[in-house]
């Protein structure tokens, strides 16, 4: 044992890609724990119930399992960048709700027996709202990112990459330069290395400063 929080995550889930991030950026150092989907560690179950990354187990015994909680719970240990004053509410329960609804039954239409592109034509309505947003601004609240803005952008990467040559020839110009800012950013980065999944008896791996 460590001492350090546990964080259960999966590279390339979005939920655990926003929660890596605010862990990195607050200065939090975690045991990191990466897990299989398709053979997850009973670790991950006994910690929560949802069985989904990303999870946080503090050394308290604490759990949290919802990433933007997660996210809330590192930035109030250490908000260097002033994440929390854009915690919108409204736009992150947008994203989380309607967009993240549409993003799955387009991306993945045939496990959903949905119609993906009337599902792609409604999560462009709101990528088209955010790109009005961004019209005046270089990020979603103003000039420097924010938890709103790290919160949302990997599920923007995932709409896009489901069909990037299409994504890339809609008329999102302020959407398309701030999603290469953040995937072009030392932090998103940092935060997605690759490990091998953990297992029982690994030997800790160290995440975050």
């Amino acid at each position: 044992m460590t001492g350090l929080p546990i964080l259960y995550s999966f590279r390339r889930c979005p939920y655990a890609m926003r929660a890596r991030m605010a862990l990195w950026i607050s200065g939090t150092s975690c045991e990191l724990r990466e897990v299989k989907l398709a053979d997850k560690p009973p670790e991950l179950s006994e910690a929560s119930e949802k069985s989904t990354v990303p999870v946080l187990v503090l050394p308290s015994g604490t759990v949290i399992d919802e990433s933007i909680d997660i996210m809330r719970w590192a930035l109030a240990q250490n908000d260097p960048e002033g994440w929390l004053a854009g915690d919108e509410h409204a736009l992150i329960e947008r994203n989380d709700g309607p967009f993240k609804h549409h993003l799955d039954r387009y991306k993945y239409s045939t496990r959903h027996g949905s119609n993906a592109e009337e599902h792609r034509a409604a999560g462009l309505e709101v990528l088209r709202d955010l790109d009005v947003r961004l019209s005046n601004q270089p990020q979603l609240c103003g000039e420097h990112r924010t938890l709103a803005d790290m919160a949302t952008f990997p599920f923007v990467r995932q709409f896009a990459n489901a069909d990037r040559a299409w994504f890339d020839a809609q008329c999102l110009p302020h959407v398309q330069r701030w999603l290469a800012s953040h995937l072009e950013s030392d932090l998103f980065a940092a935060v997605m290395g690759k490990y091998v999944p953990w297992k029982h008896g690994d030997e800790t791996v160290l995440f975050g400063a």
